[in-house]
């Protein structure tokens, strides 16, 4: 598979921009279902397998509402995102609760919700059965393995430097205190890892959270309903990454899973749920952008009429994103370049010394695998207005499912008369 083939062409591009105006992230539906699909058919021997979406990754309900159709599940993190998840189901039937430093009306909606609450810290229970008084029907409670866990990334920190999750004593207390409280039902988490692409380190996360389960079995005399693998699958942003082996991560944990549990001896059999998004949702969203400027000083610099204020992560995380001149797709690279927004921020750059062919003033220029952790973490720094999303249905054609912000949008928490009067 070329993985930076594009299903849309320069004149494609030409009339969207003519329609909607450029810059915009176009997400392709097609894609999104079968890699899901895929995802599914991986861990199809697991007794009740479920993926969980992580909201934050990419808010916006038209996305949910494929996923939802594709049997996928939410993973929320707060209550504005719980209302987002309720939007989209009259009556959601299965939201995972992952929260940290957690406000009460996050737990209450929860609760309204009867999400499954991933507890974050053994104080949260405290917490909130003095504000809300009745644990939903599940719980979950997350775990830091400390110096246990060797491999680590930037991402999430060494664990035990990381602000998340409950040391193994705690998490032992935290079951009993559960138990007491009545609870029935049970899962457990943890989130060591992010855009991993080592997939031997992500069936040792599984190993790990297996193990601890028959632990906490045995001690605390619970029985759990399912494991959940945050894992945080990478995805080979970068040319020379390799794409993690579903099929061969999903083996190795079989065998791990069948060596430590025996649904036979059990009353449910343990399942196992997981947080993918990132990697389902690889390579089908581009952030499309045109060429407004050409500097050429100590470096030279394409600069691009969208910022980092709509796509985050390459300044937020010195991050990789191939790049596609359009048009020029098939052109020697002989040409240096910044490729840069215009924000009041030197690293306000898309790319840094990336060569491509030569750049020229209204040219296009394509940012692949722009979906997970992009937009969502957009913000509105030097008034920018923030990029419209369009989505290429199966059928081929397009629609937008976010309109861009306006000056009013920007201006609309201020009640201010001159302001109101200009606008």
């Amino acid at each position: 598979m070329n993985r930076y083939k594009l299903p849309y062409t320069l004149e494609d591009i030409k009339k969207l921009d003519k329609n909607f105006w450029t810059p915009f992230l176009i997400f392709n539906e097609k894609g999104l279902r079968e890699k899901v699909r895929s995802v599914y058919k991986a861990f199809s021997w697991v007794p009740n397998f479920k993926n969980y979406y992580a909201v934050k990754a990419h808010p916006n309900p038209y996305i949910l509402e494929i996923l939802k159709e594709e049997w996928c599940w939410m993973d929320c993190s707060s209550l504005w995102e719980l209302y987002l998840s309720e939007s989209v189901w009259n009556v959601w039937p299965d939201i995972m609760f992952t929260s940290n430093d957690t406000p009460v009306e996050d737990f209450k909606k929860a609760k309204e919700l009867n999400a499954i609450v991933n507890f974050d810290d053994i104080s949260h229970i405290d917490f909130y059965m003095a504000n809300v008084w009745k644990l939903t029907e599940y719980v979950c409670c997350r775990y830091n393995p400390g110096d246990e866990k060797t491999g680590w990334n930037d991402i999430i920190w060494i664990p035990s430097e990381a602000k998340y999750w409950m040391k193994k004593k705690q998490i032992l207390e935290a079951y009993k205190k559960l138990k007491n409280l009545w609870a029935k039902k049970f899962g457990l988490h943890t989130m060591v890892m992010s855009n991993d692409l080592n997939p031997d380190s992500l069936v040792e996360t599984a190993k790990l959270l297996l193990e601890l389960v028959v632990e906490i079995e045995q001690k605390v005399w619970i029985e759990f309903n399912f494991i959940n693998l945050w894992w945080g699958v990478g995805i080979p942003y970068h040319p020379d990454d390799k794409e993690v082996d579903l099929e061969y991560v999903s083996k190795e944990i079989k065998t791990v899973y069948d060596s430590l549990i025996d649904n036979s001896k059990r009353k449910i059999p343990l399942n196992i749920v997981m947080e993918q998004w990132r990697n389902i949702s690889w390579p089908y969203a581009q952030l499309v952008a045109k060429v407004v400027h050409l500097k050429d000083t100590y470096k030279k610099y394409v600069w691009l009429n969208a910022s980092m204020a709509d796509f985050m992560r390459p300044g937020m995380y010195g991050a990789y994103h191939y790049l596609t001149v359009l048009g020029k797709e098939n052109n020697s690279k002989d040409y240096t370049y910044d490729v840069t927004g215009s924000l009041c921020e030197n690293n306000d750059k898309f790319a840094i010394d990336r060569k491509l062919p030569k750049v020229e003033i209204w040219d296009y220029i394509v940012l692949h695998d722009a979906w997970a952790h992009g937009y969502a973490m957009g913000f509105n720094y030097n008034a920018k207005l923030r990029a419209k999303e369009l989505l290429l249905k199966e059928n081929g054609e397009v629609i937008q499912i976010r309109r861009a912000q306006t000056l009013k949008d920007y201006f609309n928490t201020l009640d201010y008369e001159n302001l109101d009067k200009i606008i």
